[in-house]
């Protein structure tokens, strides 16, 4: 018998259905993982970087309310006269200011503020009930945090320091309190007799300095705001 002779055309159809070689799969194995680390890295970034993002906007909205608060007390705050003593208190890691509430249809009362930087460096606003008496208003000034009728709400988390300073006039900044009852002092002693009654005394204390402090912050953030503006 005639040995079988295969055409051309059955040798290029065998060569063209051959696989691929170890080695083309191996090559095409390690494109692909390159591919993938790239790929994960770059995904990884963009999360990294959204939360950040968010965090940052999270810490802003917070420091923002701590602020907006603070002014809205300072802004409000009763005088040393209507107060009894100074209205504005300061040092001790906190902020006392006796302020008046006003509501449509009820007479005007005073209250008691205090921001307190508490243990776990969360700074908290403690505030006493509507006071309608000069009585009530003295012995909110000399009660607790905790006491009956008062709230206490968190502000902001995370808080290392709390510094405050007031500012006096012909003093100038200060961290100290007896400046602040020197200057009441004074005022009361400068007193004219004709203006008994008519007008309150002039303010001890016309504005603040807060700084606020946290673990992610470079440097504290520092606010000031005027007192009855």
């Amino acid at each position: 018998m005639k040995p079988a002779v295969r055409s051309r055309r059955d040798v290029r159809g065998a060569r063209g259905t051959r696989g691929f070689t170890l080695i083309e799969m191996l090559v095409a194995i390690a494109i692909l993982a390159v591919i993938a680390v790239l790929s994960w890295r770059g995904l990884d970034q963009i999360m990294r970087g959204r939360t950040t993002i968010t965090n940052a906007m999270e810490d802003e909205r917070v420091v923002a309310q701590l602020f907006d608060q603070m002014r809205i007390d300072a802004r409000q705050a009763a005088t040393d006269d209507e107060a009894g003593q100074a209205a504005v208190a300061i040092g001790g890691n906190g902020l006392q200011i006796v302020r008046g509430v006003y509501a449509a249809g009820v007479a005007p009362r005073l209250q008691v503020v205090r921001y307190r930087l508490v243990d776990g460096g969360r700074v908290v606003r403690f505030a006493s009930p509507p006071l309608g008496n000069v009585g009530e208003v003295r012995r909110a000034l000399s009660a607790s945090d905790n006491s009956d009728g008062w709230t206490a709400i968190p502000l902001m988390g995370g808080v290392s320091t709390f510094a405050t300073r007031a500012y006096v006039p012909k003093v100038g900044w200060t961290m100290s309190m007896g400046d602040i009852t020197s200057q009441i002092t004074q005022n009361d002693n400068n007193l004219k007799v004709p203006q008994l009654g008519n007008a309150p005394l002039p303010r001890a204390v016309t504005g603040i300095q807060i700084a606020v402090g946290a673990h992610n912050l470079a440097l504290p953030i520092t606010r000031v705001f005027l007192i009855g503006e």
